[in-house]
């Protein structure tokens, strides 16, 4: 069946969010203007007409403001008064009408041209056109039959039009506006019953989906019913056992309200807790809340939250005790001892509680590892006579191990904090957070800023973990958090605790470590008597000074076992006889020959600063301080391009500094008496040895300078010097940070002349004065001071060699 297109001039009625499809029948209030108005212009319009019909208008839906391109002529088939009394009309749709240019017409209506939309139904229909129609009955009636409405079942299984069919779908009330606006616009009939079938089967998916889920839910709200109400016959069959067996023993809840009752406990600790006991007695045996509960009841109970041990007030006693327990560390010692000088005081003046806070203290023990950090921990302990607890943080990246999980979590437990105070058991013990800045963060949280209030003295005193949720006194707490690098520590959590620097020992310290502490706990695990086996002084000054080279005592104490070992097994095997005095030259022969013997105790054309373009810099590590060397060198004009390769996996700081000294040498070279045209035509090679440790920081910036300014001038750097200070474009030498440690690391390799900057003077005070004794310390602030004191006179230097001859190859 075929339609032709017909030219019309209609008035426009608009439908604002409503569409009317072909063969609907529709009513529409005339108390609107707009209707009114397109309803009289049509009547007027039909008669001044001749011929029969009736008056036509043209629904066009109005979406947001916008017309639709597409209406529906629609026929006024009567004009008349609604069912609530108002004036209305029966308007019924007859045909799609594509919209044109705008015209006039009579009355307040607007008139447009328009353009029938003709159809295009096959006839007979196709195989795959009459199962579309099918299968939209089908979906049609589906529905219908769910609400009720057979006398539309019917008027649907009658139509057999497919255009009919499609707009039939205009009467469905889950239709939007967009999805009837579609179908509007859509002029085959064909793909219009498709789009209808989708849409129709799309909403009876959904509505089947809700009918599970709400069928689902409904299942499950009877059996916890069921559930509950059994549950509630099973409470009430027991009760009546126990009555009739004369069982005198209480339910488990009313166990738990006694323990509550009689623990002493804070009060609002116990209002929390006889409210958890309260939901314990309401709730069943299987319940896996009260299984909750109790767990928590007993963390609560175990907790000693009225429990203090009484510190130890003889000051002398407890200085005593760190004596001999450590040597050195006298920053840590005198801490200590005004910590407890304090707490005497305000103990002799009734002023132990200010502000509801306790006396705490919270110290950050920050040096290279093997110097004692956390057995200072237990030597505080024993000083203050307090409990020890140690808290290993290395590796920690939940937060819920700092502040414990909630107890809505299955297999939830209180955090570290908590744990290590019901391990103590007491409320003031000495806590060590081992390796706090080896905390890392996930996506599981920071463990950092979980300590932030822990550590705080102002807020410690209101602590909440997670898992108990009631307030916890740490006030009283002495927290000791240990650290390699205080630079890996977050700054919000460094603020709140009090800076300690362990700066490693001194080759005198180390000898009296071993003698008193570390030899006697060797012998021992070596199973060998103090009276067996004896070690000379000048022994241990060799083991300390050239088998080892570290801040702390780890190396060596291994190197003593080692001997020990030596030895023991040497006795075992009919080699050597006991008692045994070992002294240096013995070393040799029981575990080799030294690992580090310092510049100056080699030979002169061995040392690496001997050919000039090498000096001796000092730097600082995780490890604590040690000697850098600096290896400059030209390439040659004819092969290597003019610029600046640095080597040795520098940080971008250290590279900058690099630039820094290229350029001052550049600029000054002429003054400095040096052929500043080479830095300008040949390439420049800064390398730093031990390429494979990433290296970063500024004070390597005099240290670079001299070794240019030495490659340059053929002078070698002495052998006996080393340097450290950052440098300005101008000259300057700028301070720069660890200067006790580099000293202490410049003494042990045997350096005995140290360059500083001028502005570092006032760290000298921190050096141990048997340190500055051995060394010649020279504060400085401009370069051109560096270069006279490091670099060799030019009547003492060795024949200048080419300067693009590689440094190596001078050197062999």
């Amino acid at each position: 069946m075929a339609s032709t297109s017909v030219s019309l001039t209609l008035p426009v009625l608009p439908l604002d969010d409503e569409v009317v499809l072909p063969g609907m029948v529709v009513p529409l209030d005339l108390s609107d203007p707009e209707v009114r108005a397109a309803v009289e212009a049509a009547q007027a319009a039909h008669a001044g007409a001749e011929g029969s019909g009736k008056p036509r208008v043209l629904l066009v839906p109005r979406v947001d403001g916008t017309y639709a391109a597409t209406g529906v002529l629609g026929t006024v088939e009567q004009v008349g008064r609604l069912s609530d009394g108002d004036p209305g009309a029966l308007i019924r749709g007859r045909g799609r009408v594509r919209i044109g240019a705008g015209t006039t017409g009579p009355g307040a209506a607007l008139w447009v041209e328009g353009e029938t939309v003709a159809e295009q139904v096959p006839d007979p229909l196709p195989g795959s056109v009459a199962e579309l129609v099918k299968e939209y009955k089908a979906l049609a009636t589906s529905w219908l039959k769910k609400r009720g409405a057979w006398q539309v079942v019917d008027r649907v299984q009658q139509i057999e039009d497919v255009s009919a069919l499609a707009d039939n779908s205009g009467y469905s009330p889950f239709l939007t506006t967009a999805q009837k606006v579609e179908l509007l616009e859509t002029a085959d009939p064909v793909t219009r019953l498709r789009l209808a079938v989708k849409q129709l089967g799309d909403h009876l998916a959904e509505e089947d989906v809700a009918e599970s889920i709400a069928k689902d839910v409904q299942e499950g709200v009877e059996k916890q019913q069921r559930e509950f109400l059994l549950r509630r016959q099973l409470d009430a069959v027991r009760k009546e056992l126990r009555e009739l067996n004369g069982d005198a023993e209480g339910e488990e809840s009313d166990d738990y309200r006694a323990r509550v009752e009689a623990a002493d406990l804070p009060e609002k600790v116990r209002e929390a807790a006889l409210k958890e006991v309260e939901k314990l007695e309401r709730s069943s045996d299987q319940s896996p809340e009260g299984s909750w509960i109790r767990t928590w009841l007993d963390t609560v109970l175990e907790l000693p939250w009225n429990e203090r041990t009484e510190d130890a007030y003889d000051i002398r006693g407890a200085r005593a005790v760190l004596d001999a327990e450590h040597a050195g560390l006298e920053d840590v010692k005198d801490r200590i001892t005004e910590y407890l000088a304090v707490r005497k005081r305000r103990s002799d003046r009734g002023m132990g509680l200010v502000g509801g806070r306790r006396g705490g203290a919270v110290l950050a023990l920050v040096g290279p590892p093997g110097v004692g950090k956390t057995s200072l921990g237990e030597s505080v302990a024993h000083a203050m006579g307090r409990s020890f607890v140690r808290v290993a943080l290395g590796g920690v990246r939940d937060e819920a191990e700092i502040r414990g999980h909630r107890r809505t979590y299955v297999g939830a437990l209180p955090g570290r904090i908590v744990r290590a105070i019901k391990e103590a058991g007491t409320m003031n013990p000495v806590v060590l957070l081992d390796e706090i800045d080896k905390v890392g963060s996930d996506f599981r949280g920071d463990p950092a800023a979980a300590l932030l209030e822990v550590l705080d003295p102002a807020q410690n005193h209101t602590f909440r973990d997670h898992y108990l949720e009631v307030e916890l006194d740490l006030s009283d707490v002495v927290f000791l958090a240990t650290a390699n690098v205080l630079e890996a520590i977050p700054e919000a959590l460094a603020d709140r605790m009090e800076l300690v620097r362990l700066d490693g020992y001194t080759e005198d310290e180390k000898v009296v470590i071993a003698r008193d502490h570390l030899l006697p706990r060797q012998l021992e695990r070596a199973g060998l008597a103090a009276d067996e086996v004896v070690l000379a002084e000048d022994a241990l000054r060799k083991l300390a000074g050239e088998y080892t080279r570290e801040a702390g005592v780890r190396t060596l104490e291994r190197a003593l076992a080692r001997v020990l070992r030596k030895v023991a097994s040497e006795h075992e095997l009919g080699r050597r006889d006991l008692p045994f005095t070992i002294t240096a030259e013995e070393l040799r022969g029981l575990i080799g020959r030294p690992h580090h013997v310092p510049e100056s105790a080699q030979d002169p054309a061995e040392r690496r600063t001997a050919v000039p373009g090498v000096a001796t810099g000092l730097a600082v590590t995780g490890a604590g301080g040690d000697v850098l060397f600096v290896e400059a060198s030209l390439a040659d004009p004819e092969t290597g391009a003019a610029g600046l390769t640095l080597t040795g996996q520098l940080g971008d700081v250290m590279q900058e500094s690099a630039r820094i000294a290229l350029s001052f040498l550049r600029s000054h070279g002429a003054e400095l008496e040096l052929p500043v045209g080479d830095l300008r035509d040949r390439g420049v090679h800064i390398h730093f040895p031990a390429g494979a440790v990433p290296k970063d920081g500024p004070s390597a910036g005099i240290t670079m300078t001299t070794a240019l300014a030495s490659l340059l001038s053929g002078r070698p750097v002495r052998t006996d010097v080393a340097m450290t200070g950052e440098v300005s474009l101008t000259g300057r030498v700028l301070p720069i940070g660890g200067v006790k440690q580099k000293l202490l690391a410049a003494h042990r390799a045997g350096i005995t002349t140290v360059i500083i900057p001028k502005r570092n003077e006032a760290d000298l005070d921190d050096v141990p004065a048997e340190v500055l004794e051995k060394l010649e310390v020279h504060p400085v602030h401009d370069v051109r001071q560096v270069l006279e004191l490091a670099l060799r006179p030019a009547a003492a230097a060795a024949p200048v060699a080419d300067p693009a001859e590689p440094v190596a190859a001078r050197a062999a």
